[in-house]
């Protein structure tokens, strides 16, 4: 019920577009599975009902469920340390407040709970699933939440920049925007210059051209259709790139 009434709120509210239809019909999607796993959970005692299984099945039938892939993405992140910290989960838990509303807060931490205890997560298919349904600019936005649980506790382990890179890998995100991505979040000597993704060795026009292109690469306006969480980390992305900028013009004495 609610996928049907969620595209047509879509069409209306995000300018009467088949693309804010598929928004809408998506996000009614995610409603409607969240309300069978709940029941699905309550009539079972809260234990029996597998909901990674369940996931599993949506995925064969419906290419899966976009609330649940990046419910285990986050948990995969959350765990890739061997420690799930509270100040992750706070960073996740604030996140799909703002994307899903705070009503639904109950079902996804229950659905986050059985993929952070449970066994190995299905990057591939779950990857795979994204990428049929995301253009490229929402998949890098998504690698950069995903960077932002990595970092909540103040610091990216390198085991957790391997898993990211392999997510980034398999979700076909161009190197140069995964590199500018995981720059923004780890930081060494030559970051400012992977943020913008050239070699140190640039030229001033290099520089000036590639910060142009990186510019209209990372405009928020490139993720307007999605939530307030996602357009917040849009604008906190495009920051960093005019961050970088700034840093590199500063050592170099370019005006």
């Amino acid at each position: 019920m609610f996928k049907f009434i969620g595209a047509a709120l879509g069409f209306y509210f995000l300018g009467r577009h088949f693309f804010g239809a598929m928004i809408g019909f998506f996000i009614g999607t995610a409603i409607d599975n969240f309300t069978v796993i709940k029941k699905q959970i309550t009539s079972n005692g809260g234990s029996t009902e597998d909901v990674f299984k369940y996931y599993q099945q949506r995925a064969g039938r419906s290419h899966g469920d976009f609330a649940t892939m990046l419910i285990a993405l986050s948990a995969a992140v959350m765990r890739a340390d061997g420690r799930v910290l509270k100040v992750e989960l706070d960073y996740v838990k604030s996140f799909f407040a703002q994307q899903f509303g705070p009503q639904f807060s109950s079902a996804h931490l229950q659905t986050l709970k059985h993929f952070v205890n449970g066994g190995e997560i299905p990057l591939e298919q779950i990857c795979s699933d994204i990428k049929l349904r995301m253009q490229v600019e929402v998949r890098i936005q998504l690698l950069h939440y995903l960077f932002g649980i990595a970092k909540a506790d103040g610091h990216v382990a390198e085991v957790e920049i391997q898993l990211l890179n392999h997510i980034a890998q398999l979700l076909e995100i161009p190197k140069v925007d995964s590199e500018s991505v995981k720059n923004m979040f780890y930081r060494d000597v030559n970051s400012d210059y992977k943020v913008l993704g050239i070699e140190s060795s640039a030229t001033e026009e290099e520089i000036k051209k590639a910060y142009r292109q990186m510019a209209i690469r990372y405009h928020p306006d490139k993720v307007a259709q999605l939530g307030e969480e996602y357009q917040k980390g849009a604008k906190e992305k495009f920051q960093k790139i005019q961050e970088a900028y700034e840093g590199i013009k500063k050592q170099r004495g370019i005006k």
